[in-house]
């Protein structure tokens, strides 16, 4: 029987604002790809990013360009070369692999994290502000044992003294998104350092990082907007100390799952990360992220709404996905 294909936009609300160092937004906008073949469903979702020039029309073309050669059975490996890396093919990959695990009757978790799946402790995000802003949203998360603090302004160090001493107990992770520039990131990284931080994610604009070979780590410096596909990583050794992956930027699961292999070789850490979209797109991620040495999957504690059902949450921690939602 041939396999059925659809195709949805849809948009889910965001509890507040959610603010990085190039804007802000009030919903997610993501992309659903289900896959239908024998009476079994597979799905995947994916958030088309502008950053990378994507866009929610442009991503719903490229799936339904692919609609003849999923219908006709593409493998996950054929995927790799017929689409490029990115939103499209994460949501088509991550498809695949659910609708394989439900007419197998074997779990992924089974193929990619053997023993077992495990609940996993991920950061929580905390939106730009100022200041004082940013003191009162970490000050109300300071039980979390990892924050997520997005910066990348004039005014950073200021945000990172007060969000350090309003969640003392929390350790805590920055985001520049590429919001420094080589004039401040020696004394803003002596900073971080000087008040603890644990991990310091793009502070560089991608392609515009070599300064960092140069100078001193004194916190580790995690590749993001760097780093797509497993082909980047030998360019970033010496540069970065870690690479995140998210299965929206490496194009899906299986090229994902290639990138943080070749990441370990490579003697990079690995931290696995997210767009802001909901528990199906975490989903495959919880299963990638089991070794990671941090886990950025909050996606859906950032949504007023999350699909039903979705992960189970419980403070910061998140559990394996059930079959009924993924894999």
């Amino acid at each position: 029987m041939a396999r059925v294909i659809s195709v949805e936009a849809e948009r889910f609300p965001i509890a507040g604002t959610f603010t990085i160092s190039r804007g802000s937004k009030t919903e997610a906008e993501v992309i659903s790809c289900t896959i239908r073949e024998n009476g079994h469903v597979g799905r995947g979702e994916c958030v088309p990013y502008k950053r990378y020039g994507e866009t929610v029309d442009g991503v719903r073309g490229a799936i339904e360009a692919m609609r003849e050669r999923i219908a006709g059975g593409i493998d996950r490996t054929a995927l790799l070369a017929a689409m490029p890396a990115g939103a499209a093919r994460n949501a088509v990959d991550c498809a695949l692999w659910d609708i394989e695990a439900k007419l197998n009757g074997t779990p992924v978790a089974n193929a990619i994290c053997p023993p077992r799946p495990r609940s996993l402790e991920t950061a929580y995000t905390l939106s730009l502000g100022e200041p004082e802003a940013m003191a009162a949203q970490a000050r109300a998360n300071a039980g979390r044992p990892l924050l997520k603090v997005k910066i990348g302004g004039d005014n950073d160090m200021a945000r990172i003294r007060a969000v350090t001493e309003a969640a003392p107990r929390s350790r805590i992770i920055l985001d520049a998104n590429e919001g420094w520039t080589g004039d401040n990131v020696e004394a803003n990284l002596a900073f971080a350092a000087r008040h603890g931080i644990a991990l310091i994610e793009q502070p560089l604009p991608a392609g515009h990082d070599e300064i960092l070979r140069r100078i001193a780590h004194p916190v580790p410096i995690c590749a993001d907007e760097s780093v797509h596909e497993a082909k980047d990583l030998d360019a970033l050794v010496g540069l970065y100390d870690a690479v995140n992956i998210k299965l929206d930027k490496a194009g899906g699961l299986t090229a994902a799952l290639v990138l943080r292999d070749r990441a370990r070789q490579l003697g990079l850490g690995v931290m696995v990360g997210c767009m802001v979209g909901t528990s199906l797109a975490m989903a495959p991620a919880v299963l990638l992220a089991q070794d990671a040495d941090f886990v950025d999957l909050d996606g859906p504690l950032l949504l007023a709404r999350d699909r039903e059902p979705g992960l189970i949450y419980e403070g910061s921690l998140v559990s394996p996905p059930d079959r009924v939602l993924w894999g």
